[in-house]
C-alpha cells in the first residue's frame, strides 16, 4: 500500500489507533492522530504517539483539525454518529476502519470470525489448532493485537486468524475472507444501536465481499451469508454437517467422531466453538491426527467460564467476559449443578425478564450488583431468592454464604460493567481477588 505523500488522519489514541499510525508512517503518509477525549487523561497517549513520529490532537482541539486529508482511519471504539466522526466525514476524500485499513496492505490470507458470543474462544482455538499442523498462525483483531500491528511486523504468515467486533465491521469497504465464520446472534451493544437491526447488519458486513472458492462457516438456523457455500454446525438442532452426540462431535460427511468429553473445553456452547476449528480443519484439509492434540489441550481464555477457585467444597467460576444476555445464558445452559449466580452491572437496555425461565430451572440465588442491581432483583424476586450488593467483593461473599456443598458460584454478568470497572478483564481479576480473600 503506497501513501507517499498522502495526508493520513488517525481517529482513536488507543492501541489499535497507534497501530495504525505507524503502518501509515511505513506507507509513506503525512501522519496526524485526533482523539476528542480528555486531555488530561490522554496525556500519556500523546507521550506515545510522539514516540513514534506523530502529534496526537486531543480535547475540543481534535474537532476542529485545519485542511483537508486524504484518508481517515478510524479506531473501532469511535462510533461513526460521533462528532469526531462526522468531522473528519467531511474532510476527508475517504473514511475507513483499522481493519480495511490494515487489510489493503495484508498479503497473508484471513479467516474471519463474528458472532456476539464465543469469538475470541473460536480465534484462540483455530489459531492454536493451525499451529500444531505446523502452519504459520497469528491471532489479531478484536483479541487484543491489532491487525495494522501484525501486517506492520512484516513476519510470513500462513493464516491471520481475526475476531471481528460490529464496531470494526462497521468501517470495511473492501475487506474479505475466503473462510467467513458466524457463530451466533443475540442482541447487544444498544447503548451504541439504535435498534437490533443495526446491530445485526454491521455483523453481517463480514459476507458483504466473496472472493472466489470462499466459505461461510455459520450456526444453523442463522440467515445470514445469502449465496455463500455454507458448511453448519449446531450442538442443539438436527441436520447439520457437523453435530454434538453422547459427548461426541460427528461430522456428516464421515463415520469418524470427535471425542469432545476428552478436551478441556467443557459445555455445549464450547462444543460449538470446537466444531468450527473441526470445519476449518476439514475444509483446510488439515490432518486430524496432526491437530487433535492442540484441540484437546485446549483451555478457555481467562475470563471466560474459568475455574478460579473451590472452597468449602463449593466451585466458583469466572465469567467475567459475559457482557450479553446471550453469554449469560450460555453460562447458565452449560451448568449441571445448582447455581449461586453473581449479575449485573452497567445498564445497556437489555431484557433480562427474557432468561426468567431459565433461572428458575438453573439459579437457585442471585446476588445483583451494578446499575441495574435493583432492576433485575425486582425482575426475578418472584422466581429465585435475590439480594444486591454494592461492591464485587460484597456479591462474593454474599453468593458464598448462600451456597452449599456442591453449589456453583457463577460471576456471570450479564452485561458490561463500565459503571465499576474499565473493563471485563479488571472485573474479573476482581473475581478471582474476592475468591482468593474469601
Amino acid at each position: 500500500m503506497d501513501l507517499k505523500g498522502q495526508r493520513v488522519a488517525i481517529l482513536g489514541a488507543g492501541g489499535s489507533g497507534l497501530a495504525a499510525a505507524a503502518l501509515a508512517l511505513a506507507c509513506g503518509a503525512r501522519v496526524e492522530a485526533f482523539d476528542s477525549g480528555d486531555s488530561d487523561k490522554l496525556s500519556p497517549a500523546v507521550a506515545r504517539f510522539e514516540e513514534a513520529g506523530v502529534t496526537l490532537t486531543t480535547g475540543d482541539a481534535a474537532l476542529a483539525p485545519e485542511g483537508t486529508f486524504d484518508l481517515t482511519v478510524m479506531s473501532p471504539g469511535i462510533a461513526l454518529s460521533w462528532p469526531i466522526a462526522r468531522v473528519f466525514a467531511h474532510i476527508s476524500t475517504e473514511l475507513v476502519g483499522e481493519i480495511e485499513f490494515a487489510f489493503r496492505a495484508n498479503t497473508a490470507p484471513v479467516i474471519a470470525i463474528t458472532g456476539t458470543n464465543g469469538k475470541t474462544t473460536t480465534t484462540s482455538l483455530i489459531t492454536e489448532m493451525l499451529k500444531g499442523s505446523g502452519l504459520q498462525a497469528v491471532a489479531a483483531g478484536n483479541i487484543g493485537l491489532p491487525f495494522s500491528e501484525v501486517v506492520l511486523s512484516g513476519k510470513r504468515y500462513d493464516w491471520i486468524v481475526l475476531e471481528l467486533s460490529s464496531f470494526q465491521l462497521e468501517t470495511i469497504s473492501s475487506f474479505s475472507s475466503p473462510i467467513a465464520i458466524w457463530l451466533n446472534f443475540a442482541p447487544d451493544h444498544m447503548d451504541r444501536y439504535d435498534a437490533v437491526e443495526d446491530y445485526r447488519a454491521a455483523k453481517e458486513r463480514i459476507f458483504m465481499n466473496r472472493s472466489d472458492g470462499a466459505v461461510a462457516i455459520v450456526r444453523k438456523g442463522e440467515a445470514v451469508a445469502d449465496g455463500w457455500p455454507r458448511i453448519e454446525f449446531s450442538a442443539f438442532q438436527d441436520g447439520t454437517d457437523y453435530f454434538y452426540t453422547e459427548g461426541a462431535i460427528g461430522h456428516s460427511g464421515s463415520s469418524e467422531t470427535f471425542d469432545f468429553s476428552s478436551c478441556e473445553l467443557q459445555g455445549r456452547h464450547n462444543a460449538e466453538n470446537m466444531m468450527v476449528a473441526l470445519a476449518v480443519a476439514d475444509h483446510l484439509s488439515l490432518d486430524r491426527k496432526a491437530v487433535l492434540p492442540a484441540l484437546k489441550s485446549f483451555l478457555p481464555p481467562a475470563h471466560r467460564c474459568e475455574k478460579v477457585g473451590k472452597r468449602d467444597g463449593v466451585i466458583f467460576v469466572n465469567d467475567s467476559k459475559s457482557t450479553n444476555l446471550h453469554s449469560l445464558e450460555s453460562a447458565l445452559s452449560g451448568q449441571d449443578e445448582p447455581v449461586v449466580l453473581i449479575v449485573g452491572g452497567k445498564d445497556k437496555g437489555l431484557d433480562f425478564s427474557s432468561l426468567t425461565g431459565l433461572v428458575s430451572a438453573k439459579v437457585k440465588h442471585a446476588v445483583c450488583m451494578g446499575e441495574i442491581a435493583s432492576s433485575i432483583s425486582e425482575l426475578w424476586g418472584g422466581t429465585v431468592p435475590c439480594e444486591c450488593a454494592e461492591s464485587l467483593p460484597a456479591a462474593t461473599g454474599k453468593a458464598f454464604a448462600a451456597a452449599a456443598e456442591g453449589d456453583v458460584v457463577l460471576f456471570s454478568p450479564g452485561t458490561s460493567s463500565f459503571d465499576m470497572f474499565c473493563g471485563y478483564e479488571a472485573r474479573g481479576e476482581a473475581f478471582r481477588d474476592a475468591v482468593a480473600n474469601l
